[in-house]
């Protein structure tokens, strides 16, 4: 008997209707990719693709900073996806370190130290909210 064919299991499942998206991540480099995808697979279902490049970039960045950066990052770092108006989406990391993210100062031959400029670049408006835990990196687009 030959086994039925393997059918195709979405990696997340999401609503419509639901006006944000959140996922929970290992503190580990490999989330970063996990975010990128949901933000496209959110952006795909809200009928938003327009603005898919712009969040996957800002999002990577600070995924990035919150493993890499933030010294008690914890086991896990949060993801949120939130659609604050029709044509208005918020990204939003969150990690367990309270110290604000700090913008590098690169050279013109250094390969890192860009993130936050990028983020500036790219979002309508971004920020950073300490909470009694950690802390919220937050970035906004608009169509």
């Amino acid at each position: 008997m030959l086994d039925a064919p393997a059918r195709h299991r979405p990696e997340f499942y999401l609503s419509a209707d639901d006006p944000a998206q959140s996922r929970v991540l290992p503190c580990d480099l490999e989330s970063v990719a996990v975010a990128r995808r949901l933000v496209v697979a959110v952006l795909a279902r809200w009928e938003l693709p327009e603005l898919t490049d712009r969040v996957q970039l800002v999002v990577s960045e600070l995924a990035t900073n919150a493993i890499v950066h933030a010294g008690t990052c914890g086991t896990s770092i949060r993801v949120v996806i939130t659609r604050v108006e029709d044509n208005r989406v918020q990204v939003a990391v969150t990690d367990l370190d309270r110290r604000r993210p700090v913008r590098g100062q690169a050279g013109p031959n250094d390969e890192g130290g860009r993130g936050l400029d990028l983020v500036t670049a790219l979002s309508e408006s971004w920020g950073c909210e300490l909470r009694h835990w950690g802390k919220r990196v937050w970035a906004e687009f608009a169509v």
